[in-house]
């Protein structure tokens, strides 16, 4: 059965990918190219045997410093020069519980991360703020300057291992919509869309929550599960909480990854979608009236609502017969219910290269391009307040802007001088910030420096 059905799912795939040859088997699978590098040697080194040691007893982790620099070069909403800064420090860790339990792939996983200097070029200049902030400059920026718990889950595994079970306050990172990487700086360049749905977080935001994985087939991965669905989840006290207090209902996750090999070349693909049933407001309809901004009974509230997302990240060239430099093409989108989330639609597409010089095999070159279309019932209830005010003027400090749609654009270079250092200079574009045609066109230098120990 297994067979038959990744026989079925090469042969589709060869209907979209004229001339192309798939092999389901996926023992040779590199994602280097596609962006996922493992990390280098630490500056720490072996810490005089310390990490050894550990390793060893089956503890392994990561420590990496991550900083990000956006400055206003000119247009956005304020032209003030300004030069923002952001900077965190992430610990990554598993310990390994096979060894001692003999339980198949037992294993306990946990993430730290202490965010500082609170300081967003988006909402400082870029973006007219009068409406929802639609892109941001520095992507790791969020929640203020806290230390946060991520996650610190159990999970293991059945099945002779195709199937795994995690469960404890999890992310949604360690499991679902992983085909794109977090190499740019610009947020809608930065990994995938699922977390547009604002039912869940990404990277640092741990809920309660439960996910199975199976393979379907070698290459083939089914994924689901049941995630607390908590607006309190981003406060301050909730950094540390394994509190249900203002938990609003559940979240059910649903996606398929495919991991395959197209003309001797890895690919990564991934279409999935969440429902909840937590209550979420419409955006512009009222419960009784056609307008919820008057209506005594508020706006129309939804018990059930979806998010659907895709992704697709392909490796297309090969430097030579170096398996570790060539160039990707990556694609990605997110769909909400327009109804109840300002965000209708954001896609983006990137092209990176790993390697393009000889003197610089490790280093990387990215373009993407990202596309926002913002909500008509968020746009109607905009216009809804400034008719409710007899406000028509943009400049007025009480208008209520329209937004549209919004493109920004995004080229950067990584510098890797040694293995533990990545520099990372780059320009960003922004055309209609925050979905608005009366904000001028802005450009934006940035600069970012990861640093693993």
């Amino acid at each position: 059965m297994k067979k038959r059905l990744s026989l079925r799912i090469t042969f589709l795939a060869a209907l979209f990918i004229p001339g192309a040859q798939l092999h389901a088997e996926n023992s040779e699978w590199n994602g280097i190219v596609l962006g996922f590098e493992p990390p280098g040697a630490g500056l720490a080194g072996d810490m005089a045997g310390i990490r050894p040691l550990l390793q060893e007893l089956g503890f392994n982790y990561n420590l990496n410093y991550l900083n990000e620099f956006a400055y206003n070069v000119a247009g956005g909403y304020d032209r003030r020069e300004h030069l923002a800064y952001i900077d965190q420090f992430a610990l990554t860790f598993v310990q390994d519980l096979e060894q001692y339990t003999g339980i198949p792939d037992a294993k306990i996983e946990g993430n730290i991360v202490n965010r500082n200097h609170d300081d967003n070029l988006t909402t400082r200049r870029i973006q007219d703020m009068r409406v929802n902030m639609v892109d941001s400059a520095q992507e790791s920026h969020g929640t203020g300057s806290v230390t946060r718990l991520g996650w610190l889950t159990f999970s293991r595994s059945f099945d002779d291992r195709r199937l795994q079970w995690r469960i404890g306050l999890m992310n949604k990172v360690q499991t679902f919509d992983q085909t794109t990487p977090c190499d740019f700086q610009l947020l809608t360049l930065c990994g995938g869309k699922s977390a547009n749905s604002f039912f869940w977080s990404n990277w640092n935001i741990h809920t309660w929550g439960t996910t199975l994985d199976y393979k379907i087939t070698p290459d083939v991965t089914f994924k689901t599960g049941i995630f607390e669905q908590n607006p309190r989840a981003t406060e301050r006290s909730h950094a540390w909480s394994g509190s249900t207090k203002g938990s609003k209902g559940f979240i059910l996750p649903i996606e398929l990854e495919w991991k395959t090999i197209i003309n001797a070349l890895p690919g990564i693909y991934s279409v999935g979608t969440q429902f909840t049933n937590a209550v979420q407001y419409d955006l512009y309809s009222g419960k009784s009236k056609k307008e919820g901004l008057t209506d005594p009974e508020g706006y129309k509230p939804y018990n059930r609502t979806w998010f659907m997302w895709a992704s697709a990240n392909q490796q297309i060239t090969r430097k030579e017969n170096d398996a570790s430099r060539g160039m990707s093409l990556g694609w990605n989108i997110g769909v909400s219910d327009r109804r109840s989330n300002f965000l209708h639609l954001v896609t983006a597409a990137s092209l990176r290269y790993r390697g393009l010089f000889d003197a610089r095999p490790e280093d990387w070159i990215g373009l993407g391009v990202s596309y926002t279309d913002i909500s008509h019932h968020y746009s109607r209830n905009q216009r809804a307040k400034n008719v409710l005010s007899g406000i028509n003027e943009y400049s007025h400090a009480f208008y209520h802007p329209i937004p549209g749609h919004a493109v920004n654009a995004e080229l950067y270079y990584r510098f890797r001088p040694v293995s533990w250092l990545e520099l990372q200079p780059g320009i960003q574009y922004w055309h209609r910030p925050g979905g608005l045609r009366e904000t001028q066109d802005a450009w934006v230098g940035e600069f970012k420096t990861s640093v693993t120990f």
